[in-house]
């Protein structure tokens, strides 16, 4: 048996495909070590543009939100996950300059201590040893990115508070809080070199231009978790996404082999802990086992 059979690990996402698009080798390598994962998903993604071109037809776009609920059925499958909804409506991504007013009752305009409340009810429920999230720009500043970290956050704290909503179950301690750093500039530095290295064009290449050094922000990777052998199973279940994700596109653009050599983890940031650790970590159970008392049973 696993030594982290039985514990348990909660993922909060803004949309269907962001499950897959972040930390989703971590989150097949922890499930096949015995954990328990759940993904809250916190929109039906209705708003999201159909990204890749093998799927923009007018059949797709007007049955999007059923589609996309599809797909995360199949990547839910794929990973070995359990889910739920939180139920909130895509905001959409505001384009113009200056940019347009969020949509009526999306879940960017919905106020906070309201839309953290399913959040504390399925933490209460589902009782999670360890949470991930997006940093406080959202991991890129899509409103909904945004707001999936701000009830996170507020989710984390208020869920093991008796006198925070009292009717959404009994409290419940989560252990650590992580911010996913997927997308981090020396990641797609070293994918890019290696790319070319072998004499593969690279997507990062023109990304890379406008993405300034910023050494401070690199340094708040705490947590690198080894997870190369799962990248296949990451990528199945991106596919999955079909409506988002296009098969021949950049995430695929990198041979798998040179991915698993380069950069062989994904990368995230210890925000709380209410355990000891010592950073650098290669676990985000570190410091965390199944006791009786841990576990809570």
């Amino acid at each position: 048996m696993s030594d982290l059979a039985g514990l348990r690990l909660m993922h909060v996402h803004a949309h269907p495909d962001d499950e897959s698009s972040k930390g989703a080798a971590s989150t097949a390598m922890y499930v096949d070590r015995g954990v328990d994962v759940h993904v809250v998903t916190c929109t039906g993604g209705e708003r999201g543009s159909v990204l890749n071109p093998n799927m923009d037809r007018p059949d797709v776009l007007e049955n999007i939100a059923e589609i996309r609920r599809a797909e995360m059925d199949a990547a839910r499958e794929i990973l070995g996950v359990s889910q739920d909804w939180l139920g909130f409506v895509d905001s959409g991504w505001p384009e113009g300059d200056p940019k347009p007013p969020l949509p009526e009752g999306c879940f960017g305009l919905v106020p906070l201590e309201e839309a953290t409340e399913p959040l504390v009810r399925l933490i209460r429920s589902f009782r999670p040893h360890v949470m991930t999230t997006y940093d406080e720009k959202g991991g890129y500043p899509h409103p909904d990115h945004i707001k999936c970290h701000e009830i996170s956050v507020a989710a984390f704290e208020a869920a093991a508070d008796p006198t925070r909503y009292p009717d959404a179950g009994e409290p419940w301690q989560v252990l650590k809080l992580y911010y996913s750093h997927g997308f981090n500039r020396p990641k797609a530095v070293a994918l890019h070199e290696a790319a070319e290295a072998a004499g593969i064009e690279s997507f990062f290449g023109e990304r890379l231009k406008e993405w300034a050094p910023d050494p401070e922000w690199d340094a708040r990777v705490t947590t690198k978790v080894p997870c190369a052998d799962y990248f296949p199973v990451r990528d199945r279940a991106l596919i999955a996404h079909a409506t988002q994700i296009d098969p021949d596109g950049f995430f695929f653009q990198i041979p798998m082999e040179i991915q698993q050599k380069v950069w062989p983890t994904e990368d995230f940031e210890l925000v709380t802990s209410h355990v000891e650790t010592s950073l650098p970590e290669d676990d985000l159970f570190a410091g965390i086992r199944p006791t009786p008392e841990t576990l809570g049973s």
